[in-house]
């Protein structure tokens, strides 16, 4: 039985020449495709990652949020605008309720010891990354180093985007898997995602990550971030929280 089909006959003077080099380039120039696909992939997902975020630094109706790019992310902004900064002019702050106010530069954050996390990240609207590493320093380090004072409870978080906050109690703020964050991903985290240092709490919705971050303020009650202030909970486990049923990320 012939298993050739029915459109590829032999020539007349049974020549099959012409047939199997045809399929054999079309398969190598295929295979060579796939090959420049893998190697462009970085770059293209680089390109996209600026450029979304990018246009959404600039969209004042959060529409692009709506856009994943090739790392799974959406970018989200309450600003219409966020100012960049760099090593020489980010700084963070911490205050409050402490003996020892402090503030630190870029560098100076990266002298500290630096831990590792790798977790899903969550986002209430219902994506999720999963594995995705996050470098930078205990919270709880930072915390230790002011002197927190008796009577504090909370600890509130402001961002340089002049708009964002969020807040933790201080039992949730020591924990070992919530960090000021200045690695994503196994480099910098970008301008379009926080940086150059952002907060990362791990088993909370992204939300309670704020992007951006300039201050850390020791206060004596937890106050409502921007989020809350429209709805969101207060306390933003994942799996436990806003009325959803993911599972946890640790």
């Amino acid at each position: 039985m012939n298993s050739r089909p029915p459109d590829s006959e032999d020539p007349p003077d049974g020549s099959r020449a012409e047939g199997a080099p045809v399929g054999r380039r079309l398969v190598l120039a295929m295979l060579g495709l796939g090959v420049a696909g893998v190697v462009a992939a970085p770059v293209l997902q680089r390109g996209l990652e600026t450029g979304l975020g990018a246009v959404a630094d600039k969209d004042p109706t959060g529409l692009t949020g709506l856009l994943p790019n090739g790392g799974g992310f959406r970018y989200y902004s309450v600003a219409t605008s966020v100012p960049e900064k760099t090593a020489a002019d980010y700084r963070l702050t911490v205050d409050g309720l402490v003996d020892r106010p402090a503030t630190y530069t870029l560098d100076s954050l990266k002298a500290l010891p630096q831990s590792r996390l790798v977790r899903d990240v969550q986002c209430v609207t219902g994506w999720r990354v999963p594995e995705t590493p996050f470098e930078g320093v205990r919270l709880s380090v930072l915390l230790d180093a002011a002197g927190v004072r008796p009577g504090a409870k909370a600890v509130r978080f402001t961002c340089f985007d002049g708009a964002y906050s969020e807040s933790l109690t201080l039992e949730q703020a020591r924990r070992a898997d919530v960090l000021v964050a200045l690695r994503m991903q196994d480099k910098p985290v970008t301008h379009s995602h926080g940086g150059p240092v952002r907060l990362y709490v791990a088993p909370m919705y992204f939300y309670k990550s704020a992007k951006w971050l300039s201050g850390i303020t020791v206060t004596d009650a937890v106050r409502p971030g921007y989020w809350e202030e429209l709805g969101y909970d207060v306390d933003a486990w994942v799996g436990r929280s806003n009325g959803r049923d993911d599972a946890p990320t640790v």
